[in-house]
């Protein structure tokens, strides 16, 4: 059975690998080459940052190859919360995904960076360079979109008013994250949604953006419960280490 700390390790590396991989299914799609080399680039420093925790889990948990943390699993065994598994739609789409990510990193971060546990205070410190590049360059997106012309306004609307209803899991409070919080080894999720919302409402003035009147909320990742949108992302990242297990990469 892992232990609660490295399932709580688990939620952040989930949550980078798999928009990670989201974010690479579109190189080589976006508007133009330099957003292009951006959007991959965030999707280097993602998964950077889900190799580190998963090769530390693996020391933890005595498991002999950390990538069996990734090819190995089943669906239910992830913990990333379900916003980072919803489809790439479209730029907007991309975008506004993006942004409640970063958003979300760029807090959590900031507090991780105080946490008792040295892992996750150096990969705080470390993440949280690369996460405040990232909020910068989507909230520039955000207003250069929302403030752009009619239509990109309304696909950017359009993303909005679908995916905002994931973002509320980021600051749902699991067992786990409220024993970390106590062992002042986590962060508390509720000063997180405060720093969160306010630079949201930020973002979405200045991009002449709203956010959704109804508080819909859609939850379940933490415990493992996901969208058949996972299930997809894992038959093709799984498929040659399953169907040539003893292959050397």
């Amino acid at each position: 059975m892992m232990k609660n700390i490295s399932k709580y390790y688990l939620q952040i590396a989930d949550n980078a690998l798999i928009l990670s991989h989201r974010l690479s299914e579109y190189s080589s799609n976006a508007p133009f080459i330099e957003e292009d080399l951006a959007n991959t680039n965030v999707a280097l420093d993602l998964i950077g940052m889900a190799e580190s925790i998963y090769v530390k889990i693996a020391e933890n948990e005595k498991i002999a190859i950390s990538d069996d943390l990734v090819y190995k699993r089943k669906e239910n065994d992830y913990l990333n919360c379900l916003l980072v598994e919803q489809k790439n739609v479209d730029f907007a789409h991309i975008i506004v995904r993006q942004f409640i990510m970063d958003n979300f990193h760029f807090c959590f971060f900031s507090k991780l960076s105080e946490s008792k546990d040295s892992f996750l205070k150096g990969l705080a410190l470390k993440s949280l360079k690369e996460v405040t590049y990232h909020l910068r360059r989507s909230s520039e997106w955000m207003i250069r979109l929302g403030d752009g012309t009619e239509l990109a306004n309304k696909k950017m609307q359009t993303a909005i008013n679908f995916l905002w209803k994931f973002s509320h899991e980021l600051f749902e409070e699991s067992e786990i994250d409220a024993e970390m919080k106590e062992k002042e080894i986590g962060v508390d999720l509720a000063e997180n949604h405060k720093m969160f919302s306010q630079k949201s409402r930020e973002i979405f003035y200045m991009a002449k953006l709203k956010l959704p009147e109804n508080d819909f909320k859609i939850v379940g990742g933490k415990q493992g419960k996901h969208t058949e949108n996972l299930g997809h992302i894992l038959c093709e990242m799984q498929f040659l280490p399953i169907k040539y297990p003893e292959a050397i990469w």
